[in-house]
């Protein structure tokens, strides 16, 4: 689909683009903690001015706090991911016995490129979806679901297993479950701080206890409960737009990786046209319930508008068409591809690209979406 050394460059500027976006969560996970000491800072009454102040000097203090938390969740998730990956989805591991035609074919995939074969998984589900998984070498995994498998052909199944590889090659899921946990970290974050405000307002209850019961500052002039309560809103607010920042990051960094992965299907099974007939026969069968960041790892996930971590089908398949010269065939409503008119007809659809290469113009690689 593209030359080797073009596929290489797309590969590198997609994860110098994804470390700039993985270096975003730290920062946003710095201004958590200043809403967080805006709250601490509240609890003294002081005017917004005060309050401020207070809160900037408190920083340094909560910081490695900040960092602590982090490093307990990123080690959390760095040992037991495919364990809550598994439970979070129904994947069970299997094995050549099990199912040996998958098996197989992801095999031979890995030994035609010396890689290590990762493990394989089986989701009991009609869904036609697959994802990889593993954030570190030795525990990379590949899930498939049983309708994925029993629906398509062996080419276009050998096409979806490397298009998961190309995500283990591209280190795409290390990637994925990094954003995921500081995503969840600025999540669980925020929620303390919207639940906090009602804490400080009604934990203590009375007229003198919590901010509800009072009226008056220090100098008894009525402005300190205000001043508190601005600190607060300030400190939503911090958080509201952090959260926001974080899922556009987080989104930020999926969109291109699948046009990538489908490229690097092609370059590993010489046949866009299975990748293209698998797509057709994915689209509008799979949608599986688990939760959203694990949704975000799947070859395809529905559109949802303005935060939709996957291209469309159709975009991808038109990618596939325009710089790799495959050929969109119709699919029947059993999902079955349709021969064009006034060929033979076969038992399995015949994908005669396999090994053959798009034209390029000298030694300058395609310029596909994933550029």
């Amino acid at each position: 689909m593209l030359a080797a050394v073009g596929l290489q460059t797309y590969i590198w500027n997609n994860r110098i683009k994804s470390g700039f976006l993985l270096a975003g969560f730290p920062i946003l996970l710095l201004f958590i903690a200043f809403g967080f000491a805006l709250i601490i800072s509240a609890m003294s009454d002081p005017d917004v001015y005060q309050g401020i102040i207070d809160a900037v000097n408190l920083l340094p203090a909560l910081v490695p706090i900040a960092i602590g938390g982090a490093l307990i969740w990123f080690v959390v998730a760095w040992f037991a991911n495919q364990a809550i990956i598994d439970v979070a989805t129904g994947a069970r591991r299997v094995d050549r016995t099990a199912e040996p035609r998958v098996w197989n074919l992801l095999e031979n995939l890995c030994i035609s490129r010396g890689i290590t074969t990762p493990a394989l998984r089986i989701i009991e589900s009609d869904s036609r979806n697959a994802f990889a998984s593993g954030i570190r070498n030795g525990h990379y995994s590949i899930a498939v679901t049983r309708g994925l498998v029993d629906g398509l052909t062996d080419a276009e199944l050998e096409a979806v297993l490397a298009h998961e590889l190309t995500h283990i090659r591209n280190r795409d899921v290390q990637l994925l479950v990094i954003a995921a946990v500081f995503v969840g970290i600025i999540s669980l974050a925020g929620d303390l701080i919207v639940r906090s405000p009602r804490a400080f307002f009604y934990g203590s209850g009375g007229g003198s206890g919590g901010w509800g019961g009072r009226s008056r500052n220090r100098d008894g002039n009525g402005k300190g409960g205000g001043g508190a309560i601005v600190l607060i809103l300030i400190a939503i607010a911090i958080f509201v737009v952090a959260r926001f920042l974080a899922i556009a990051l987080r989104f930020a960094m999926s969109r291109k990786r699948e046009y990538l992965a489908d490229a690097g299907a092609v370059d590993l099974t010489k046949n866009p046209d299975a990748m293209i007939s698998a797509l057709r026969k994915i689209s509008g069968h799979s949608e599986i319930q688990s939760p959203a960041q694990v949704q975000e790892m799947f070859l395809d996930m529905p559109a949802r508008g303005l935060f939709a971590t996957h291209p469309s089908i159709e975009k991808r398949i038109a990618a596939l068409v325009e710089y790799a010269g495959g050929e969109d065939l119709p699919v029947s409503a059993e999902g079955a591809s349709v021969q064009p008119a006034g060929s033979e007809p076969t038992a399995e659809p015949q994908f005669g690209r396999r090994g053959q290469q798009p034209e390029t113009s000298g030694d300058t690689p395609q310029h596909g979406p994933w550029g």
